[in-house]
């Protein structure tokens, strides 16, 4: 890897655009969001080509590194079917590695004994990621496969802890990345990094840390505290690709992006939707995306909360682009702030 700054896999939200965007600045490797091995196997047809989707400019030079890599991450409770899946991968992706989700705390994924499910079944988890393994071998390839979960199930527990050991030693896991909080608390509380520095002094491969990292300087405090291999950007890089060029050293760590930088990436990011997606499914996928740059627009709290409720109704793309221009316009000099009741309720 090129450095050790990675994108985390985001579920729904990871695929090549989002990867694209963290790549420019500066991540070394950007993980797909959570793929279902089922869905591969079975060749559901949105799957194979929208969420395996690796676009050329994710290859492409780009300063400040010469091409990121990508990892497809693949979730499934089914040996035989992460075999095929992994195969399928390796054969018909240019993807340089594998991940196995083991952290997934959502029910609909637990409950298939999938994602952090697989906490309480050590031994299928060894056998899922021998198989992803073996089927990334049948493939063709031999990617490298590694594994991300939590610490536990529950506050305490430290059957991930133990888990990665197996993985590692058992199933041939190249590398873990370790979220040091359970699955119980999901994105809330203080992560355990005191649990993640004992996992890197004793497991056998590198360890990626990842969770709490929301901004330059507590993620280069945890990176420290643990000794990890490398740090995994999660919620903190939702809207904010800075993150990456802050702890790469092409921006200052309290450097906080200008408003046209904010806005420019918006513009960017609408663009690229459309190209995905089309411009009907854009303009609904991306009401997600709006609170994460509008918190970085430094707007009165009244006029943020009521230019968000304006873009998550907007019907039209051309009708977002003019909200923001109307009430986030880029300024040059000290950034002014429009008037609560310029923005609809």
């Amino acid at each position: 890897m090129p450095n050790r700054v990675l994108l985390a896999p985001l579920a729904g939200i990871g695929n090549w655009f989002v990867r694209l965007q963290a790549k420019r600045y500066g991540a070394g490797m950007a993980v797909s969001e959570m793929v279902s091995s089922h869905a591969i196997h079975y060749r559901n047809e949105r799957t194979c080509v929208e969420m395996l989707r690796i676009d050329p400019r994710e290859r492409e030079p780009a300063p400040p590194i010469a091409g990121g890599l990508v990892s497809i991450q693949l979730f499934g409770e089914d040996p035989q079917i992460m075999r095929a899946a992994a195969a399928h991968i390796a054969a018909h992706t240019d993807a340089d590695a594998i991940d196995i989700n083991m952290g997934c705390p959502v029910p609909k994924v637990r409950r298939t004994g999938a994602g952090v499910g697989m906490l309480a079944n050590p031994d299928l988890a060894v056998a899922i990621t021998k198989a992803a393994r073996e089927g990334t071998t049948q493939g063709g390839c031999g990617l490298p496969v590694t594994v991300k979960l939590r610490s536990g199930l529950t506050p305490g527990d430290e059957s991930g802890y133990e888990l990665a050991h197996r993985l590692v030693a058992e199933g041939g896991a190249a590398a873990i990345g370790f979220h040091p909080r359970s699955a119980a608390v999901h994105h809330k509380g203080v992560p355990d990094y005191e649990l993640a520095a004992r996992l890197v002094a004793t497991l056998g491969a590198p360890v990626i840390l990842t969770g709490g990292l929301h901004d330059a300087h507590s993620t280069l405090a945890a990176y420290e505290q643990t000794g990890a291999a490398a740090v995994m950007l999660a919620r903190g890089a939702l809207g904010n690709p800075w993150l990456f060029e802050q702890l790469l050293g092409g921006r200052d760590l309290d450097s906080a992006p200008t408003r046209a930088e904010v806005l420019d990436e918006l513009d960017w990011t609408i663009s690229r939707a459309v190209e995905h997606l089309g411009e009907p499914r854009a303009t609904r996928y991306l009401r997600k995306f709006y609170p994460w740059y509008v918190a970085r627009l430094e707007l009165d709290p009244a006029v943020a909360k009521g230019l968000n409720e304006a873009l998550l109704a907007a019907d039209t793309l051309a009708g977002v682009r003019g909200l923001l221009e109307t009430h986030a316009p880029r300024y040059t000099g000290p950034l002014a702030t429009p008037s609560a009741s310029a923005v609809p309720a």
